[in-house]
């Protein structure tokens, strides 16, 4: 029947759409030897719920040093954000990395500006995000490696609540 090739067709494209590559707690929890021998050069970070918290404005120490560790290490990082400009400066700037706001996420436009930044390809890169359907949309979309932060503790807008289920729901269905 064709309805049912179309639509496991569908699902086989979507699954591999939104499909991350790692799933951690933490960005502190990114491998960076891991990394290094995928052959990544460069790191694209989202802001909100993967450096600091939804809304927040302090950077944990462990994101912290952890960045700290990957620019040792040799990694080019850049913060990818659909958050404003204002919000991503401070921190941009503390850590000593650039930054894409109003980046647009799932679309590819903040991606491709952070690569062409970076001067890396897309093979060459990483996207880490805690959103399935923005971060890991986008970086795919792209043909990037992506991680998936799933952090213990969020806090956010009410309207995510309803999206966090259904990337639940999805994330789940793909592990099954």
């Amino acid at each position: 029947d064709h309805s049912i090739c179309f639509c496991y067709n569908t699902w086989v494209m979507i699954r591999k759409m939104l499909a991350p590559n790692f799933k951690v707690t933490s960005v502190a929890d990114v491998d960076l030897a891991s990394l290094t021998e995928l052959g990544v050069k460069g790191i694209l970070l989202d802001f909100d719920n993967t450096l600091v918290k939804w809304n927040g404005t302090s950077l944990p120490n462990a994101a912290s040093n952890w960045v700290k560790e990957a620019k040792a290490a040799g990694f080019k990082l850049c913060i990818v954000s659909n958050a404003v400009t204002r919000r991503l400066e401070k921190i941009a700037k503390r850590l000593g990395i650039p930054f894409v706001s109003q980046a647009f996420k799932p679309s590819t436009l903040g991606i491709n500006r952070a690569l062409k930044r970076l001067s890396i390809s897309s093979q060459e890169a990483i996207m880490v995000g805690d959103q399935l359907f923005t971060d890991v949309l986008a970086g795919n979309r792209c043909g990037l490696h992506t991680a998936l932060i799933r952090p213990e503790h969020v806090s956010e807008q009410w309207w995510m609540k309803g999206v966090r289920c259904l990337e639940n729901l999805v994330i789940a269905k793909m592990s099954a």
